[in-house]
């Protein structure tokens, strides 16, 4: 059975796609933060960088858009190539970029990739507006077909039938959804398209740069647009507001679908009632467990991605290169799942166990390349490596779920590691000693966490400090509000100390 459930809040929707009750796609977003990929702008040109081919965008966010030759499309009445005007998208990218926008300019953009880092968004000018069978291409005039719908009757049969009720101007995708659709269903969907880049290029006549021209569908919609389909059993909400819209989206698109869209009138968490709050919390988790024993490890860097597998506690049967085999073909399906699931894009590197056996490699190769094939989003996988790793790429439609759901830790900022005890008692030490060698102060209090406390009482590392320092006075306190790094020196006397603190240590 496949669900949809969607937890809808006034601060943040979030909607699981379930496959036999486990999680195979998760979405989340947040008021305030939501997903720009797909927003089209009326924004400004900055800069112009001959050397990068590029040039910088203020679309009205914090950081300007990253604007590549390559994803600008040039009024063809303005170039020609040897005669040739058919693939001037191909060679447009040659073209210096100056020679295609200038500073000042004032285009119309489309979001093509979230910012991330220090980067902004990357855009294009190719512009694109979705519907749930058809994709509108207002820049080009073609007709492609999804891959997905492999029935090549089917294929010819879609193409023709939109080739003929097209705008000539105006290009179009079919969508897989698209896939024994009638033309009337079509005809509805063009004009409703239509109209809506008829909308955005008024909006772009009447508006000041920078601008927003449209904004993409809420997190609901776009789930219905992409996802809800006959493959789909149910699609359940909790939240009245939001079932009615999509009852009644479905009844202009998929009426056949009505019946599968459910109300949950319960009072109880939706995703607490369905068992899929612990599903969901795991992956956040670093390390994944699969159902042998052996496991996965995640971590993330600006530039990739990197999966690690282990066998773990998982020891088979049999020889150990069956073993090992085993483990990296139950390691591909699950990696296929966990980055759907946490929404990771970009450059992927995965570091299998050792295999000896070339068959034993495309055979891992196999499993993943079957894997992904469920993930709507385009993924390639590019293969071994010289040093034995793979490596693969799939296209960042949004933020990961680590992303959306987690902060940079204000302590380790984002390494994920602090100093040892024992490099903060040395640090110490030092102040200690500079405190001692510079003022008349014979007594003082260290507020520490209860870590560092115990590694200065119980430990040898200030041994040779202790016999030095002879004749001051050095209390302790562990103070659990303390970061293991943090640490305070009070000058203090001997009675301050004691009547103002509880659980003091004498150190000497």
């Amino acid at each position: 059975m496949t669900e949809i459930i969607a937890d809808v809040h006034p601060s943040q929707t979030r909607v699981v796609l379930l496959k036999d009750g486990e999680p195979v796609e998760y979405n989340v977003a947040r008021k305030g933060s939501e997903p720009i990929v797909g927003n089209i702008y009326k924004g400004k040109v900055e800069n112009v960088i001959v050397g990068m081919q590029a040039a910088f965008v203020d679309i009205g966010l914090e950081r300007n858009a990253f604007l590549y030759a390559g994803d600008i499309l040039a009024d063809t009445l303005d170039f020609e190539f040897e005669g040739e005007k058919s693939n001037v998208g191909e060679k447009i990218g040659n073209v210096p970029i100056n020679k295609l926008v200038h500073p000042g300019q004032e285009i119309i953009v489309q979001v093509l990739k979230e910012a991330g880092g220090s980067k902004g968004a990357r855009v294009t000018t190719n512009i694109t507006v979705p519907g749930k069978n058809l994709v509108l291409m207002p820049t080009v005039s073609y007709v492609g077909v999804s891959r997905r719908i492999s029935d090549e009757a089917e294929r010819a049969r879609l193409k023709s039938l939109i080739e003929n009720m097209r705008n000539p101007g105006h290009g179009y995708i079919v969508r897989t959804a698209a896939q024994n659709q009638s033309q009337e269903a079509f005809e509805y969907e063009m004009q409703y398209l239509e109209r809506k880049w008829q909308q955005i290029q008024t909006g772009a006549r009447q508006q000041k740069s920078p601008s927003i021209l449209h904004r993409e569908s809420s997190l609901i919609l776009t789930t219905l647009r992409d996802v809800f389909n006959d493959s789909v059993d149910r699609f359940i909400i909790n939240d009245r507001a939001a079932y009615e819209q999509v009852v009644d989206m479905t009844r202009l698109y998929t009426p056949e679908l009505v019946q599968r869209v459910e109300y949950f009138d319960k009072s109880s968490d939706i995703y607490a009632y369905y068992q899929l709050s612990g599903k969901l919390n795991r992956l956040l988790e670093r390390r994944v467990w699969l159902d042998s024993g052996a496991y996965l490890v995640i971590d993330y860097t600006e530039a990739l991605t990197v999966i690690d597998v282990n066998t773990g506690k998982f020891t088979g049967d049999t020889r150990l290169a069956d073993t090992i085999l085993q483990t990296n073909i139950l390691a591909a399906k699950e990696i296929a799942r966990q980055i759907r699931l946490r929404g990771i894009g970009g450059i992927i590197i995965i570091d299998f166990i050792d295999m000896e056996s070339d068959s034993d490699r495309q055979e891992v190769l196999e499993a993943l390349r079957q894997a992904v094939k469920q993930d709507r989003v385009k993924t390639n996988i590019v293969g071994f490596t010289g040093l034995g790793l793979v490596e693969m790429t799939r296209k960042k439609v949004r933020p990961n779920l680590s992303a959306v759901l987690q902060k940079q830790c204000s302590h380790c900022a984002g390494s994920g590691l602090v100093l040892n005890d024992e490099s903060v008692v040395h640090a110490l030490r030092l102040e200690i000693s500079r405190i001692f060698e510079n003022s008349t102060t014979d007594t003082i209090l260290l507020i520490v966490h209860p870590d560092i406390e115990n590694a200065i009482m119980n430990g040898d590392i200030l041994y040779y400090d202790k016999l030095q320092w002879a004749g001051r006075k050095i209390f302790v306190k562990g103070d659990i509000t303390c970061h293991i790094e943090d640490t305070r020196i009070e000058r203090l006397s001997e009675e301050e100390i004691y009547a103002g603190y509880s659980d003091v240590q004498r150190f000497c």
